[in-house]
This record gives structure tokens, sequence and C-alpha cells, in this order.
């Protein structure tokens, strides 16, 4: 039987956390289940009353006499998911006695809690979302991202871009879930992550909404896997299912309620250019993805035809992390024309843009940067977008104006 360790590692979170708590009176914290959000909150400084819905007389009592449970501030309330009319009484608690940092909500759920709160808690709540580790944050390594921030700089340098080896299909199959970066064993945490699914199945999801056959939904969970960082075709994953168009529709959304997808938005860029409007799939947790998928040993994932797919998927747990310091003025897209040009992602950050592709090889070919140049030619400002950047397992090199080759094992370090 596996064994995981009880430890608290420092998250890069508590900043943009912190920062809401001083500004808002109600800051909600949602994500996924093991993403750490229980944890996080109870150390947030200064430290606060914590009660859970996970009890069930806490629970009751929510249901009841809500107004009760919110005399003792500041307060963490979690898995408020469960309750949601609790919002209406921290609606009027605010209303009455209104000081930044009183409450602090934790949930599992992500657009069924704005939901709910959207129309109780308008003006009075911030909404923060807490994303697995990815590799560096889970190595403490400190300013691990700013080489992300250099690339939005005018003056940028090659000989600072870190230049280290790593090992992207290690992380892909830990992911970014505490416990399960715990285990060191494929066998043990292939076990964690079939456990982890069947709470899921059985008690996150019908919190959420009623399901009427959970082994159909967990097919399209897996077949989801299989195309994670691609563009989402409802249609084919419901055929292939098995299921109705809408029922298929209806279950991708409870996955992105419940913060296990990413439904990427493509980058609009000209109205009058022909673009794919589909979004782009992706997990917040990689190693989830790659159990889902059937993905347990290195092995694995060197006899499918998809790896640079997977790469992608496991690069974007660093970008998601970049992403989340400063959640209202980041933004991550991708981009493809009908014609198939494509960039892989685009960071956004006061209206400054950062083109990725990304490439499994060492060897990067001048073809490799026709979707970045073809974006640049598409934009309205072409001087929006500040630097291209194909990352590659080569060295770092100049590839022209404001165009590089990068190392990616920086962001999959070896540990």
């Amino acid at each position: 039987m596996f064994h995981v360790m009880k430890q608290f590692i420092q998250r890069w979170f508590s900043k943009p956390l912190d920062q809401a708590l001083r500004v808002m009176p109600v800051t909600i914290l949602t994500g996924a289940r093991q993403t750490g959000k229980t944890t996080l909150a109870k150390h947030v400084k200064p430290e606060r009353s914590f009660l859970t819905l996970d009890d069930l007389g806490i629970l009751d009592q929510a249901k009841t006499h809500p107004d009760s449970l919110l005399a003792n501030r500041p307060l963490v309330l979690d898995e408020v998911q469960r309750a949601p009319d609790l919002l209406l009484a921290v609606k009027q608690a605010v209303d009455h006695h209104r000081q930044a940092g009183d409450f602090l909500l934790t949930g599992s759920a992500n657009l069924l809690l704005a939901q709910q709160a959207s129309d109780t808690l308008a003006g009075r709540a911030v909404y923060l979302e807490l994303p697995p580790f990815c590799p560096a944050e889970w190595l403490q390594k400190e300013h691990a991202l700013r080489p992300l921030d250099a690339l939005f700089q005018e003056e940028f340098r090659l000989e600072d871009w870190p230049d280290q080896t790593g090992n992207w299909t290690d992380w892909l199959l830990k992911g970014g879930y505490a416990p399960a970066l715990n285990i060191p064993a494929p066998e043990d945490r292939a076990l964690w992550f079939s456990s982890y699914v069947q709470t899921y199945l059985e008690r996150d999801l019908r919190q959420l909404s009623d399901v009427a056959s959970l082994p159909d939904f967990q097919r399209l969970m897996t077949l989801a896997a299989h195309r994670t960082a691609r563009l989402l075709n409802q249609a084919e994953i419901a055929r292939d299912a098995g299921l109705k168009h809408p029922t298929a529709h209806r279950y991708l959304n409870l996955l992105e309620t419940g913060c296990l997808i990413t439904k990427l938005r493509p980058y609009a860029t000209n109205p009058s250019v022909g673009l794919v409007k589909s979004p782009k799939l992706l997990w917040t947790d990689c190693g989830l993805a790659a159990s889902l998928a059937g993905l347990h040993a290195e092995r694995d994932i060197q006899q499918r035809p998809d790896s640079g797919f997977w790469l992608e998927q496991t690069l974007y747990q660093t970008l998601q992390s970049w992403r989340a310091l400063r959640p209202l003025q980041r933004r991550i897209h991708f981009w493809r024309n009908r014609s198939g040009r494509e960039v892989d992602f685009l960071l956004e950050e006061h209206g400054k843009l950062v083109a990725l592709e990304v490439k499994s090889g060492s060897v990067v070919r001048p073809e490799d940067t026709v979707g970045i140049e073809t974006f640049r030619r598409s934009l309205p400002r072409p001087e929006a977008l500040v630097r291209g950047v194909v990352l590659h397992s080569g060295p770092a090199r100049s590839l022209g104006q404001n165009l590089h080759a990068l190392p990616w094992g920086w962001m999959v370090p070896d540990a």
C-alpha cells in the first residue's frame, strides 16, 4: 500500500491570495480536489476560524441556521459548494459590516460556485482558482517563472535563458497533486489516481449535478484525456462515447466546472480572417490526464504517436501557474486559422503577446516559425507580438528579429 508524506510547501499562490484578502471582504478560492486549497487556507495569516462543510454537523447548520456560522470573523468556510444558499447569508453579513479579509470561501467547483455567487456577491467578492503544483514550484525553486516574464521585455538576452536538462515524461506521469507527487512507485501512483477518479465520480460529481450513468461519464473522461492539447470536437467525443451531443456537452461542462479541464479559447485577431473558433482542450493536471489515458510508465508514452501533444500538456502545467500569479492581468490563448497555421500557446499580459510553439525535438527548422509569422501578420497591430519562441530540447539561439529557439528543460527540471 502506498504511503503519503505530510508536508507543507509554501505556495506561490499565497501572494495573489494575500492581496485579495487585503482588498475584498470575500475571497472565493476554487480548484480541483487535492490542489491544496484547504491546506493553503489554513496557513493564511493572520490566523482565522476554520469550518468545513465536509463536517455533517456544520453542513446542517449552514443549511438551517447559516447566520450562526458567520459570527466569528475572520473566517474560512471550506467546501462551500455543498451549501450554495450560505452565500446569501455571507452577503448579508458583508452588507451589515464590510471589512476586507473577513471571509475566505473554498470549493471544488468553479462555474457552479460563480453562478451561485454572481447575483449575491457582486462587488463584494474576488474569484481565484488554485492550479496544481508545477514542477518548479514543487521543487521550491524561487523566482522560477522569471524566464517567462523576461519574454515580454524589450531587451531579451539569450544567455539569461535557463539551460538545464529536463525530463518531461517523468513530470507528465507525476502531475501536480501533492499526494501523487509524494508517491515514488508508478504502480502505487496509478492506484492513487484511480481512487481520485472514483472519489470524483461518486462524491464531487454528484454534488454538481445528477448524472444518469457514471460509466458513461467515466468513458467520456477517458476519451477527453486521449484528446488533450487538441481542438475540442464535442460531436466526435459524443459519437465515440455513444452519447447524445447535448449529454456530452453537459458532461464536458461539468468537468470544466469541477476544475479538471480547461477549454483554452482561441485568440481573435481580425474578424474577417477565417479562424478556428473551437477551444483547445487541456487538463489542469497532466498526471490525471495521463492516468486516464492509460499512461503509467515512460514506455507507454514512447509507444504513442501523439507524444508531442502530451509534451504540450506537460508544459501547460507551468504556464497555468504563471497565469495564476496575476489572474486579472494574464491570459493564455492559442491561435489557428482554417489553413492549418497555428500557434500552440499565446501568453498575454497588459496587451502584449508572446507566441510559443512547442517541439519535442532538438532541431528547429525555418518552417517551425511559419505559424508565428502568420499570426503576426494577422494582427491589426503586429507590434503587439513582442516575441515568438520555439520551445525545443536543444540549445538557445536566435531565429531572427524577436524570434528565438529556447530550451524547455527548466520547465520540467530533473528532480
